[in-house]
């Protein structure tokens, strides 16, 4: 049974965090509560397994140690046709065969810290970008993140709860830290400006935000799609698994050979 919930208690929070799926949604939770219509949170109850989800907008993330059954999801999915579904392996083959939903790689790096060029100034790292700064080299990256006002609004609002933070490089690369959960960090929308791409920006600032984030004792990771991954292989971070998501095919979004599909 799927059944809205709008608090979480102190066993359920301890649970999430033992996977990266659960920590983002403790962190989600955090910025905006239960009460939104835009970010719900559910859990889901069986004889025999327990798991969470939460509905942001265009994505589902379903968050569970234990063997879920899958028919109640994929009604919950038809209903709502979220463009992305991350949830745990065991839930793909079932939900995989729902109409105009494809599986598609992506494989979670450990940001391991390496010595950074000699052209690396740390000076020009900026923590507190202007947002319309950040948006401006996103949508070079990112072409599907079309809707400023939504963009704007989200990013804000997590940032200035805490959770969410958002850094530059030049002015001419950025990066996200989606979420800090326990000193557990999930690193996100990574981009530099077309006219920067070659120049080792994004290389050089990632490496030391590796070595930034791990000198405050942190544990740092990033998913990357198949078309993304031999980048960060070149950088040296660590990879740790790979998995699949759901992501729709009526829609187009981004690169259509992004990743490996099954």
């Amino acid at each position: 049974m799927i059944v809205r919930v709008y608090d979480f208690t102190a066993d359920e929070c301890a649970e999430l965090q033992k996977s990266w799926r659960g920590k983002k949604l403790l962190a989600y939770y955090k910025a905006y509560g239960g009460e939104y219509d835009f970010c719900q949170f559910f859990r889901l109850e069986y004889d025999n397994a327990k798991g969470f989800m939460f509905l942001l907008n265009s994505t589902l993330v379903i968050c569970s140690c234990d063997f879920l059954p899958t028919e109640e999801a994929a009604d919950f999915i038809k209903m709502h046709l979220p463009f992305r579904v991350e949830c745990p392996q065991c839930m793909i083959p079932g939900l995989s065969q729902i109409s105009n939903y494809q599986q598609l790689r992506r494989t979670l790096f450990s940001l391991k810290p390496h010595p950074v060029s000699s052209d690396f100034n740390e000076n020009e790292v900026e923590f507190n970008p202007k947002l319309s700064d950040v948006y401006d080299i996103l949508k070079e990256g990112f072409p599907n993140i079309t809707d400023y006002p939504l963009w704007l609004t989200d990013t804000s609002h997590r940032c200035r709860h805490g959770v969410s933070h958002v850094m530059t490089y030049k002015n001419s690369t950025t990066v996200t830290i989606v979420f800090d959960q326990e000193n557990c960090v999930m690193i996100g929308q990574v981009a530099t400006r077309a006219a920067n791409r070659g120049s080792g920006y994004a290389r050089d600032f990632l490496k030391w935000l590796a070595a930034w984030l791990g000198g405050m004792g942190k544990e740092s990771v990033l998913y990357a799609l198949d078309i993304r991954r031999s980048f960060y292989q070149q950088i040296g971070f660590e990879e740790i698994e790979t998995e699949y998501v759901l992501e729709r095919t009526d829609i187009q979004k981004e690169d259509t050979e992004k990743g490996a599909l099954q």
